[in-house]
């Protein structure tokens, strides 16, 4: 082989060797990329999985919560609802009481139902208005007082007056009110808005002096 082609193949089989090693350089480049690229696809699966992990007990928290106020029966609009109704029930009752009843304590306590139980009906109203919350009367807790005062009404209207009416009067009146007074500690214990629990407390307090009142006129005015 003379001295020109001995260079000739020095000079091409340089060249390979540069081009190989160009390529392998290049395949290790492309390589490390590649494990670059799944590294981060693996990364942001995961990222995506904890965030729709997170969601799902989001989800699971709301699904909870809402299945524990169903479970109590009371919303903001049934409390609501249920306060105006026991009101107009009671204010319905007494006022024929007052016209009705023949016994003197009876008919002033009669009075004294209107009174509070019209100072009880506005104060619910103006409750309704500050929570921007409309009565929801077809609950079944308001829709049941209903209907229970308008046969109350319909019997002690259809009744002769006299001392049965008045302790007819009195013992619808202890039952009512032990009922409105239960549902009243039941709602205050279902509500988390404090303004509506205070104003519950409030109503429990005043249905109650009512109940002990009825009470004491059953036991001791209408004894015979």
């Amino acid at each position: 082989m003379n001295r020109k082609r001995t260079t000739a193949v020095i000079a091409f089989s340089v060249a390979a060797a540069s081009l190989g090693a160009c390529k392998g350089h290049q395949y290790a480049a492309d390589s490390a990329a590649m494990r670059t690229d799944s590294a981060a696809g693996r990364v942001d699966s995961a990222t995506r999985a904890n965030a729709d992990s997170m969601k799902s007990a989001d989800t699971s928290m709301r699904h909870a919560d809402s299945t524990a106020a169903s479970r109590s029966g009371w919303t903001e609009p049934g409390i609501l609802g249920f306060a105006w109704a026991a009101n107009a029930a009671e204010l319905n009752v007494a006022q024929l009481a007052e016209k009705k009843a023949t016994n003197p304590k009876v008919k002033a306590y009669a009075r004294e139902l209107v009174t509070d139980h019209r100072e009880m009906e506005a104060s619910a109203k103006a409750m309704a208005a500050k929570l921007k919350q409309k009565a929801d009367t077809t609950a079944d807790n308001a829709h049941d007082v209903l209907n229970n005062s308008r046969d109350q009404l319909k019997d002690l209207t259809d009744k002769a007056a006299g001392n049965d009416w008045d302790k007819n009067f009195i013992d619808k009146m202890i039952d009512d009110h032990q009922k409105t007074l239960d549902k009243l500690q039941d709602a205050s214990k279902n509500t988390t808005n404090t303004e509506l629990r205070a104003a519950l407390e409030k109503a429990t307090g005043k249905v109650q002096q009512h109940l002990t009142k009825a009470q004491d006129i059953k036991n001791n005015v209408l004894k015979s």
